[in-house]
């Protein structure tokens, strides 16, 4: 029943060959590089801001990666032991973007951008998790309507993103002031010039 459905959502969200070119280019564009929106963004709060929000921006970027490797970590292993052909594997609807046949779930980009626009979410500023969500959603329709992903991909995803989230804040309750102090002051060490220089926040 659960397949049933997903197939039946993903042949109403599909491209095909009649819609819109401009459409599956926008699409086809969002499916491989709005994603990059997360990386600046986390660079962004790690390097500049104000002197008394720094503090605040830098653990959030933290604790944003370490959620991130745990997620990757768990979509990984899900992938392995419970492969999931994608749709073009299978035959089934059109495909616009070329990729290889690895599992498709959950989805690494979905899992990727669920999992920052989360982090956000719950430990910097909802307004600010909401929109780097609506992105991630974008991310997560635009991979489905190209054909390279289908919507539970994106649904098992967001929960591996939760989860990691929550996996991340029981981490840093006990090891997160430490681990913070010292990447703080790797960062100082190795960025001790352009800091000095005033092209990076101290």
């Amino acid at each position: 029943m659960i397949e049933q459905l997903n197939h039946n959502l993903y042949t109403l969200i599909n491209a095909t060959p009649d819609s819109s070119s401009g459409m599956i280019m926008f699409a086809i564009l969002a499916a491989k590089y709005l994603v990059l929106v997360y990386p600046i963004t986390l660079a962004i709060f790690w390097l500049w801001g104000k002197k008394e929000t720094i503090s605040r921006q830098r653990i959030v970027v933290s604790k944003s990666c370490i959620a991130f490797a745990v997620a990757i970590t768990m979509s990984s292993i899900i992938g392995a032991l419970a492969p999931h052909a994608r749709p073009f594997v299978e035959g089934i609807g059109y495909n616009f973007l070329p990729h290889t046949p690895t599992a498709s779930f959950p989805s690494n980009h979905g899992t990727a951008v669920f999992t920052f626009s989360l982090a956000f979410t719950f430990w910097y500023r909802i307004r600010l998790g909401l929109y780097l969500m609506v992105i991630a959603c974008v991310v997560a329709w635009s991979r489905i309507y190209v054909g390279v992903h289908w919507p539970i991909d994106m649904l098992g995803a967001f929960l591996v993103s939760l989860m990691a989230c929550a996996i991340t804040q029981i981490f840093w309750h006990l090891y997160g002031t430490y681990l913070q102090n010292k990447l703080t002051f790797l960062y100082h060490f190795c960025c001790a010039f352009p800091i000095r220089k005033g092209w990076m926040q101290n």
